[in-house]
């Protein structure tokens, strides 16, 4: 009796299950343009199913178990639903519905900074990776950022950073370097004057003492380098004097000349001859200079 009621109980669920199936509107697709769709709660419903069809394949491709092919194919068919929710989006702002694509997520690489997406092409939202496709062989290299090259700089940058200041010309301007050395450099030239000074009464007295021919205990303390210096420049002055007088002595003697010299216009001949061989030889030929020198010793030329 069991059994028989069992039977009855799962036909009957059958056969509900039937009507409520016949009861139902077939399954709609989704439109394959978005332009055909005219309703905003039509093109606002399509575009819910795909971001919960792209966040079913973000979760699996998490799995970097699945293999390089797996992986890849499941990163391309997110970034072709990307590329399919953006078509929607557009046209949600064209039936007057929100504007979706203004607040969408940026991409990041793999420490979660956000980096610009590659898009060769310049349309649409450019090609993406998502999950464990980060780390695919090839796609890696593509978040590293390359390292910084240090320019080295040209003669003329260098060059264009250096002006007044860097000579020095500047130094005294804040007044700083006048307050602390203009103290020492009093104490320096007041010591400076004073040996002088020093000096130069020494060497009075020192000059005293050898004009009149006394040894006085005052010029053991000459610098005799100064005196030696001024007995020396005396002696040269001296010689370069008589030197002098002995060359115009000289000059005054008349000159003889014990050999020929020619005058001017000899000598303005002998230049002339020398230029005109100097163009025979350029422009004549050696056997015609021949002939010509024959021909003169026959006809008793001497010019």
């Amino acid at each position: 009796m069991a059994r028989n009621e069992e039977k009855a109980q799962s036909m009957l669920n059958r056969f509900i299950a039937l009507k409520a199936e016949e009861k139902k509107k077939p399954k709609e697709r989704r439109p394959y343009l978005a332009s055909e769709c005219r309703d905003l709660a039509e093109a606002d419903r399509w575009r819910q199913q795909i971001m919960r069809e792209i966040g079913r394949k973000v979760a699996e491709i998490q799995n970097e178990g699945l293999g390089e092919h797996r992986l890849r194919d499941l990163n391309d068919e997110i970034n072709k639903l990307i590329r399919e929710k953006s078509h929607w989006e557009r046209r949600i702002v064209e039936l007057g519905g929100p504007n979706y694509a203004k607040h969408s997520a940026k991409m990041t690489d793999l420490e979660g900074n956000i980096v610009d997406v590659p898009n060769p092409s310049g349309r649409g939202p450019g090609y993406r990776y998502f999950g464990a496709a980060k780390k695919l062989p090839g796609v890696r290299e593509l978040f590293e950022k390359p390292p910084e090259l240090r320019k080295r700089r040209t003669r003329y940058d260098i060059y264009k950073r250096i002006d007044a200041s860097y000579y020095g010309y500047r130094d005294e301007e804040d007044g700083v370097l006048e307050r602390v050395e203009g103290p020492a450099e009093e104490r320096m030239r007041a010591e400076a004057v004073e040996e002088w000074r020093r000096v130069e009464e020494v060497r009075r007295e020192a000059r005293k003492a050898v004009k009149s021919g006394e040894v006085v205990s005052v010029a053991k303390e000459v610098l005799f380098e100064g005196i030696e210096e001024e007995v020396e420049e005396e002696e040269r002055r001296n010689r370069e004097k008589a030197e002098k007088e002995e060359m115009e002595r000289e000059g005054r003697r008349e000159f003889v000349a014990h050999v020929p010299l020619p005058d001017e216009k000899e000598i303005e001949r002998m230049v002339l001859e020398k230029k005109k061989m100097e163009l025979l030889s350029k422009y004549v030929s050696e056997g015609l200079l021949e002939e010509q020198s024959e021909a003169k010793a026959m006809l008793n030329i001497q010019r």
